[in-house]
């Protein structure tokens, strides 16, 4: 009997024994500091904001202004994962346009918009690969107290819904459409206005046009295009009244029709410092039907915060520089990381998959940043 009994207990010990299998513990490399102004880095940041404002529907190419922190984060041989904080400028090119952020001028300092994005970047020399996993962006409108106590006859900007701004909307676009020889337009909405005392009041306007399906000699006997149309151009305008008459002024600039441009927007691909070689967007690869659609698209937002004039001057001196961005960006918390799929972006049958750490803090940055600023404004707060 106690024979039998120690055989059934063994068995027990034996079966328990080969189903337990061994917790794996993810082992990542850790984040090392990097300077800000490093010419590999500078390249990474600038691939990393184009992709940004490539996926991007709405507002406005956003700039670099510097390089506010950057870690790296080896991946053994999958090349490394850079944890960025980049400083931006709005400027005037909608994301619409395609143009790449260098080809754009950022606003006149009283029209400054500002921020900071977090993204992560994917880098991996020898296969060619640049992938944007994920972003988050939150941008401000400069301080109106600071530009009046400068300029008091600045434009401040006001409701795009204001009755006014349609108005001066509707007459510069009207301006447009009798001065063009073919074509006519017409208002898909108002992305920025802005109102101004001059001889009387002025009122300054940005808006998005769509094409109408009917030539200038045709407009009377046109019907109406269908909603579905995408806007074609951003127009600026402005309206000035006086007692006596009105000006009205008008410029278009009209977007490129072809999909994402090959030449401007890659143009640093063929500038690349001796420290990044050979590194080019590559064709993405043909995805399984199983496959889900958030891993060949970065998952990102942009916040646009009100002017910070609308929030309590005690709580925004209690808050410091550093608080003027709130920006979050984890795509985990836990400490040990977690594991991001980045097979489809090559070739073959491997799995390939990187360890993501939570994005670090800026208390443990390289003395070697934030890096310099590309614009000087005295209405951009630092970081």
């Amino acid at each position: 009997m106690d024979l039998l009994l120690s055989l059934v207990l063994c068995t027990l010990v034996v079966c328990c024994g080969a189903v337990s299998e061994p917790i794996s513990v993810l082992k990542p490399s850790p984040l090392l500091p990097r300077g800000c102004n490093d010419s590999d880095v500078l390249l990474v940041a600038g691939f990393a904001l184009q992709d940004i404002n490539k996926d991007r529907k709405d507002g406005y190419v956003l700039s670099l202004n510097r390089v506010n922190d950057v870690r790296e984060q080896t991946q053994d041989d999958l090349g490394s994962l850079f944890y960025l904080t980049l400083d931006v400028l709005e400027t005037g090119c909608h994301v619409l346009s395609k143009k790449a952020w260098k080809d754009c001028g950022v606003r006149i300092f009283h029209e400054s918009v500002s921020g900071q994005c977090k993204a992560m970047f994917y880098v991996n020399k020898p296969s060619r690969v640049l992938y944007l996993p994920a972003y988050n962006c939150t941008l401000r409108p400069v301080s109106q107290k600071k530009i009046h106590m400068m300029c008091p006859d600045c434009p401040s900007p006001i409701d795009t819904a204001d009755p006014h701004v349609l108005e001066a909307a509707t007459e510069s676009l009207a301006k447009f459409n009798k001065e063009s020889t073919s074509k006519q337009y017409s208002l898909v909405k108002v992305t920025r206005a802005t109102m101004q005392w001059v001889v009387g009041p002025a009122f300054f306007v940005e808006y998005l046009v769509k094409e109408s399906p009917c030539t200038k000699s045709q407009a009377s006997s046109c019907s109406l295009q269908s909603s579905d149309s995408v806007p074609v151009g951003l127009c600026k305008g402005s309206l000035t009244k006086t007692r006596m008459e009105k000006f009205v002024s008008v410029t278009c600039d009209f977007f490129e029709s072809q999909a994402p441009v090959t030449g401007s927007e890659n143009s640093g691909v063929n500038q690349k410092p001796a420290s990044l070689p050979n590194v080019e967007e590559p064709q993405q690869k043909n995805t399984s039907p199983t496959d889900t659609p958030s891993k060949t698209e970065p998952k990102g937002s942009v916040q646009y915060l009100p002017n910070s004039d609308n929030e309590n001057s005690q709580n925004s001196q209690d808050q410091g520089p550093r608080e003027s961005f709130p920006v979050q960006l984890d795509l985990t918390t836990n400490p040990q990381g977690e594991t991001l799929d980045v097979s489809f972006l090559f070739l073959g049958p491997m799995q390939r998959k990187l360890v993501v750490l939570p994005f670090p803090k800026e208390e443990d940055r390289s003395a070697e940043c934030p890096g310099p600023s590309q614009e000087t404004n005295p209405f951009v707060p630092p970081s």
